[in-house]
């Protein structure tokens, strides 16, 4: 019998595991986490999603524990989901590859990139998402050999592209009562990349129910956050009012939520690349945030997209670019600017991990 090299998915967080999933639904392999209050969460949202028997509690895929200082004890290929390596220590030992959970705009590592770019160094692979991933390599002067650029897709996509999602079934999900009324999302960061849910959430939320239905998806580290803005929305009685259950991003990607929204308010985050997809209108919130990629224009979003502050209209400025969608042709260039869009991004990654465990 074959005797292959164990694959292990590590991540900061169980929602960053989101881009780990569709692999492991492929081929297997054990999730690590870096403590026990991970691995608790782990359990609660993975309950029931192991595919190949494994004889976990709760049946969850096969998970262990291991701070980031000891993964290179680990023998085979690690998939880190979040830039963790850590550059002094010997991986002789397995191989390790490099996906981004995400494509926004925030510089790699934030203040610290330049600790950010030593990391990437270290690698011996990285997975690619799109023709963006390696331009913002380029942009903080990391120059690879093109065997270790890997081009695989967003990882994430294939639920969208095979039709798999369905819009009854988020309607249902959210409890969505008025059915005639377009559908706005608004999924903002958090405060790494300056988040603007504590500034606009409760007044998106009073302005924008006046005419539509409003689905308030936070980040997963303002999701406590959104208990005040719900208990605060009970108060002023505000209906055509949802929100997204984030803590759990594993049974309820961004694109559940996406195949909704007719248009979308965000800011930082990495969903308004992902988004481009669709080829829907969006709106971009002003925020504070400085620390970011310079890119041209056909890769930034912030010259192709309204943007809002705090001066205008949230709703006539929602209404305009439902009417007339002027950037449509201009997501469409985007989108196949940013991603790999033409080829099946999971089993290129999977092809390419199959042939690492089958190596000496």
């Amino acid at each position: 019998m074959e005797n292959k090299k164990e694959i292990y998915y590590y991540a900061n967080h169980i929602y960053q595991f989101s881009y780990a999933l569709p692999v492991y639904n492929k081929i297997g392999g054990v999730f690590v986490v870096k403590d026990l209050s991970r691995y608790l969460q782990f359990k609660r949202h993975f309950r029931n999603l192991a595919k190949f028997s494994e004889n976990t509690i709760f049946n969850t895929p096969r998970v262990i524990i291991s701070p980031r200082e000891r993964l290179h004890e680990l023998k085979g290929i690690i998939f880190f989901l979040a830039n963790s390596i850590v550059p002094d220590k010997d991986y002789s030992g397995c191989k390790t590859i490099f996906h981004e959970h995400g494509t926004s705009d925030k510089r790699y590592g934030g203040k610290a990139h330049e600790e950010a770019k030593s990391k990437l160094k270290k690698y011996d692979f990285i997975f690619l998402s799109g023709p963006k991933n390696k331009k913002r390599l380029e942009e903080v002067g990391l120059l690879f050999p093109s065997e270790k650029l890997v081009k695989i897709g967003g990882l994430r996509f294939g639920p969208y592209f095979n039709r798999e999602l369905s819009i009854l079934k988020e309607q249902n999900r959210l409890k969505i009562k008025d059915f005639t009324r377009k559908n706005i999302l608004y999924a903002p960061t958090w405060r790494f990349g300056k988040g603007t849910l504590p500034k606009y959430g409760l007044k998106f939320a009073r302005e924008i129910t006046h005419k539509y239905n409003l689905i308030i998806r936070p980040h997963f580290h303002d999701f406590k956050y959104c208990r005040k803005l719900k208990l605060l929305a009970k108060l002023h009685n505000l209906r055509h009012l949802y929100f997204s259950n984030n803590p759990n991003t594993i049974k309820y990607d961004t694109f559940n939520d996406f195949i909704l929204a007719d248009l979308m308010i965000s800011d930082m985050s990495s969903v308004i690349y992902e988004f481009l997809i669709l080829g829907k209108p969006m709106i971009i919130v002003k925020n504070e945030f400085t620390n970011f990629h310079k890119m041209p224009k056909r890769l930034d979003i912030m010259q192709n997209v309204d943007v809002y502050d705090e001066n205008q209209d949230i709703i006539e400025l929602i209404d305009s670019n439902l009417l007339e969608h002027k950037y449509k042709e201009t997501y469409a260039a985007m989108a196949e600017e940013c991603f790999y869009l033409n080829d099946d991004s999971v089993n290129r990654a999977v092809k390419f991990i199959e042939r690492l465990r089958k190596e000496n």
